[in-house]
């Protein structure tokens, strides 16, 4: 299973759609002759714009039939890739792939109404028509350059989105760095499963996995996002915590009672304040390093470098989700 923007095909330029289109119908146009051979170049240059322009729109998922993790998280990624654009995200992306499927049924629409046409004339009246079409289908496809070239650059920035899976259980762990977040999730995620990095906006989402009671758990990380106050989030980042609202089956907030980690105790639990608010999700405040302090009210204490209540840290995020795999039954 793969998330729904990774195997997006590759979006040709204007440029590469006629080529091909032209230089197929030259081919084909050869094969003939008279009118015939007009014809059948404006069917096979037609019938290749349109389907290349069509694929490309159909390829996409429904924008509104996906998961609102993703439809957030797309949101953000595409409002930084399409910063100069009058209407941000997904709503410019939805814009983009309408003038593409436009631009597929425009050309059909032309094909057909040259076609009857070619049929009434001789030799040389067909080619005119011919012409007249193929310079008529350019201006179509030119028209939507700058449409291909933004799913382009769509495709490009979703398809390295991390492989989250909102139908199961995902528990996000944040914190002021240096706390001792990544330690935590590379103690116990699955020694088999790499803690992939993706590229995310001007951060990045780790997302470990482990197993417990036949439930895959999804361990989210979140550098750059839930690791700092909520003022200090641009306009993009901000929507990014928004997606993980969505994601969120629990949160750990993990603080450093030492405050060696360079940040005020005082302010560590603000941030806790403001993400137990955010989320409608379980929140635990976890202490980290309970070998150096364990001087703050929280619901578990431990030690990620002694391996000290780790398991049992876990454990109490698994009981927080409350996951249930539901078997099927008859109601019989």
């Amino acid at each position: 299973m793969s998330h729904p923007f990774e195997n997006l095909p590759t979006t040709p330029t204007s440029e590469e759609v006629l080529d091909k289109a032209f230089s197929r119908a030259k081919r084909a146009g050869g094969a003939k002759e008279g009118v015939e051979a007009q014809q059948s170049m404006l069917m096979t240059a037609s019938n290749i714009v349109s389907d290349n322009l069509q694929n490309v729109a159909q390829s996409w998922p429904t924008i509104d039939d996906l998961d609102p993790f993703y439809v957030e998280l797309a949101d953000a990624v595409l409002g930084e890739a399409y910063p100069a654009e009058k209407d941000d995200g997904i709503d410019a992306l939805k814009q983009h792939l309408s003038a593409v499927s436009w631009a597929g049924r425009k050309t059909k629409e032309i094909r057909q109404e040259y076609e009857s046409r070619l049929v009434r004339g001789d030799k040389d009246t067909a080619r005119k028509l011919r012409k007249q079409a193929f310079a008529r289908i350019a201006d179509i496809v030119e028209e939507i350059s700058d449409d291909l070239a933004a799913v382009s650059t769509a495709r490009d920035a979703l398809k390295v989105l991390p492989d989250i899976r909102p139908d199961e259980p995902a528990i996000v762990v944040a914190g002021y760095p240096n706390v001792g977040k990544s330690s935590f999730v590379n103690r116990v995620t699955r020694a088999d499963n790499e803690i992939a990095s993706y590229p995310f906006t001007t951060t990045q989402i780790r997302v470990g996995h482990f197993e417990d009671q036949r439930i895959r758990y999804q361990l989210v990380d979140t550098p750059g996002l839930l690791d700092r106050p909520p003022e200090d989030r641009n306009e993009i980042e901000s929507q990014a915590v928004s997606a993980l609202e969505h994601l969120a089956d629990a949160v750990l907030v993990l603080v450093d009672p030492s405050e060696e980690c360079g940040y005020p105790l005082s302010q560590q639990l603000d941030l806790r304040d403001d993400i137990e608010s955010r989320f409608d999700a379980p929140v635990l405040t976890i202490a980290n390093k309970s070998d150096r302090s364990t001087d703050v009210v929280a619901d578990h204490y431990m030690s990620v470098t002694e391996d000290d209540n780790v398991d049992a840290v876990l454990q109490a995020a698994i009981d927080a989700v409350g996951y249930e795999i539901e078997l099927p039954f008859d109601d019989e």
